[in-house]
Formats: structure tokens, sequence, C-alpha cells
């Protein structure tokens, strides 16, 4: 076949030197992304905690939102816990609950919410260990809606009654590894969800000569599910040509870098087998520890999509969360 140009949504900037933005600094090009990841007076913003079992008392414990000195045990935590899950055996799970949703699901289904939001979150859940992996998908997600800043107050409340509920179905733990383990579901809800939806979008009329691993891993630069990042400065930095004080936010553009002519040949042309190079997953000391469980349990579902599966005429389109679902509708072959 041949292969498209993807474009990059209208609200992608084009690369080039960091700007100044109300107050702090936009980051586009691949090199300086990757520059700010790997600088370790570039930090994430750091949650300040709340009461046991909330919202707050989650996004102050996990590794996400920790300090440097905080952040390595933490880490470790997620770490461990990913360890000890094959991803081999996650793709093969999530194909299988595949094939049963779409066995149950008539001549159509709903990507989006029958598999990118349910599948995935499901294998990992029972994976880890909590008792009931079909009721902490709602759970996990109402977390994912309020879990960076900015929710209105109704979704923060959903979100801590949510804590509350994977914390009951979740095995004993001490405070930090129950919450890391939490952590891992929540991370992993709107971004494999994202790569699925996309996926759709892109990969389904694919030669069958091209394993689905190799085609992810082209797609998550052209389409990221995880389009942007935040740091701040700890001190003040040339980064670009630009020089930057201390405790200033910086918003790394993952979708522009992606596309960052300087470091992609044909930047908006899907290229199957290129070496790697997108910054979906991040980089550095704080680069997800979980792209190859992501990638398995994403690939899992579009295996089966890809062998039983045609697209429909229908509006194709990936929302974050629940409440701003955009259905994307396939119809299965006979």
């Amino acid at each position: 076949m041949s292969w498209p140009s993807i474009p990059a949504p209208p609200d992608t900037p084009a690369c080039g030197p960091p700007v100044s933005v109300d107050g702090g600094w936009v980051v586009t090009r691949h090199a300086d992304v990757v520059e700010v990841l790997t600088d370790p007076q570039c930090v994430v913003p750091v949650a300040s905690g709340g009461p046991p079992g909330t919202l707050a008392w989650l996004r102050g414990t996990v590794s996400r939102f920790s300090g440097p000195d905080r952040h390595p045990d933490r880490r470790t935590i997620g770490v461990t816990a990913l360890a000890r899950l094959d991803p081999e055996e996650l793709r093969d799970g999530a194909a299988r609950l595949t094939e049963i949703q779409l066995d149950q699901g008539g001549d159509r289904i709903d990507v989006m919410e029958r598999l990118a939001r349910r599948v995935p979150l499901m294998v990992l859940a029972a994976r880890l260990g909590l008792a009931d992996p079909t009721a902490a998908v709602p759970a996990v997600a109402a977390v994912a809606a309020a879990y960076h800043p900015g929710a209105d107050p109704a979704t923060v409340a959903r979100a801590d009654g949510a804590v509350a509920v994977l914390l009951a179905m979740s095995p004993p733990a001490p405070a930090e590894v129950a919450a890391n383990r939490i952590g891992l579901l929540v991370q992993a809800c709107d971004a494999t969800a994202g790569l699925i939806g996309g996926a759709t979008r892109h990969l389904l009329g694919a030669s069958a000569e091209r394993s689905t691993g190799d085609l992810l891993g082209e797609l998550l630069r052209l389409d990221p599910p995880v389009r942007a990042s935040r740091r701040v400065t700890t001190a003040k930095l040339r980064l670009g040509g630009r020089e930057i004080g201390p405790d200033i936010p910086l918003l790394l553009r993952f979708d522009a870098a992606n596309r960052d002519p300087a470091a992609f040949a044909e930047p908006d042309r899907f290229l199957p087998g290129r070496p790697g190079g997108s910054l979906t997953f991040g980089a550095g000391p704080r680069g997800c520890p979980g792209e190859r469980h992501a990638l398995a349990l994403a690939a899992g579902v579009i295996d089966v999509l890809r062998r039983r599966c045609r697209p429909t005429d229908a509006p194709v389109g990936y929302a974050p969360h629940p409440t701003l679902h955009v259905p994307t509708s396939i119809e299965v072959t006979v």
C-alpha cells in the first residue's frame, strides 16, 4: 500500500525556538524538548497532597507528581510492579477480551467505549490484583478526568469517590504502594485509549505484512495520544538560544517535536520501520516505565481489529474522557 501523509491537527504549533507565552515558555523543537526532559534543573510541578484516600492524596503520593527527593523511590514501586507483568501476556489478554467484545457487539461496535477505554484497563487491573477489574474501569476514568490541575469541583469530587473505590478493591499494601499501583492504571487510561483510537483511524487498512507493533511505533509520533507535558525551571538556563529564568513554567509540545523537520525526514509521512524518536512516552529519568506494556495492550486490541474489522464511513475521533465522547465506529466483517 502507499503510506499516507498524516497532517498535524490545526492547533499543533510549528517547530521553532522557545516562545514566551503568558509568563511561561512553549518548547516545540525535538532537541529542545529532549534537553528539558533530561535536565535536572527542569522539574515536574509537585502536587501538595491531601487527606488520605482522596484525589489530592493520590496526586501527592504518586511518582508522577513527586519532587526530585521522592520521585526515584516512588518510581521504583511502579517499575517493580510492571516488571512482574509480561507484555506478551498482556497482549494476549487484550486480544482475548477484544474477541469477546466483538462477539457480543453485533455488526458494529463503538471502539472507544467498548474497547479502547475498557479492554486495556480491565486487563491491567486484573494483573495488578484489583478485585473487580470491570468496576475499576469507570473509577479509573473518573480519576483520570481530574488527574491534572484545572478540573472543576464536581469532577474532583467524583475523582475523590473513585479513589476510595479503587483503594477498596486493591490488595492490601502500604499507602505509597497502593497509590502508585492506582497511578499506573490512571497513566494508562487515556494514553492507551488514544493510541487505540488513532490506530483505528489510520491502521485498519494497513498491509498484513507490517506488524502491529511497527505500525504503532510510528503512529505514536504522528498521532500522539499525549500531546504535551509541563516542567518548571529551578535555575536560570539557556534553551534553544533563549535565556530562561528560574521558576518559569515550560510547556513541552510533543506533537510539534514529533514532526520536527530537523529530526525527521518527511516529518508528516507515515513510514513504518523508521528508527524511533517519538517523545510521546517522555525521556530521561521521568520517561514512562510502562511504554512496552501500553504498546502491548494496544497491539492486542488492534491485532484483532485488523483481522476482523473494517472502518465505516462514520466520523472517527478521540475524546480524552467519557464526558467528551466522540464515537469511533467499525463494521465487523463476516
